[in-house]
């Protein structure tokens, strides 16, 4: 099969995570276009399947990745599609947290009109040293009310990689089994 993904990104994590994922269906023999939204990403038309992931900052995703989705929502709406979602709250105990996590992209799928035939939510990483002052400031004490680690002087990744596998694999059989229908 012939995939694309998309992804946005702000630290890097979500790339990290887009990458993982393309390693993963290369080794299983598809076909597979990554591009980052920001950039000018190939249109959807021309794959069999998309993936598409952003990570959520301040209860948003990435303007580039939403702006592809909008462009694109009739093809994708037509098309096996997947929405992978990428956010520290995913590592918290907290069962609020993922709630919150989950409303936030509920809310998005639908102002954007876009149904995904599948969603996943994925943990994503402390990036202390990427941060500016104040958003290392916020994230630490975040951290702390979650009773995770403060220590500043390095990053921490909470992504679960083989839950990430998982999804990716399933997503692959799921699209196969569509195409063997046709």
């Amino acid at each position: 099969m012939k995939l694309l993904i998309i992804y946005g990104t702000t630290e890097g994590q979500t790339r990290k995570i887009a990458r993982f994922m393309q390693e993963v269906l290369q080794e299983n023999g598809h076909q597979v276009i990554i591009a980052d939204a920001s950039d000018e990403p190939p249109t959807p038309t021309d794959f069999d399947a998309v993936l598409i992931g952003g990570s959520i900052h301040m209860h948003k995703y990435q303007s580039p990745m939403a702006h592809y989705i909008t462009s694109h929502v009739t093809d994708l709406n037509k098309m096996p599609t997947a929405f992978f979602s990428v956010s520290l709250a995913v590592a918290s105990d907290m069962e609020e947290e993922h709630e919150e996590v989950q409303k936030i992209t509920d809310k998005f799928l639908t102002k954007k009109g876009w149904k995904p035939m599948v969603t996943t939510q994925i943990a994503g990483a402390l990036k202390y040293t990427q941060y500016d002052y104040f958003k290392r400031l916020i994230m630490k004490f975040i951290s702390k009310k979650e009773g995770r680690t403060t220590d500043t002087s390095q990053d921490f990744e909470y992504t679960d990689w083989n839950a990430v596998k998982k999804f990716i694999d399933q997503f692959a059989d799921k699209v196969a089994k569509m195409r063997e229908v046709r």
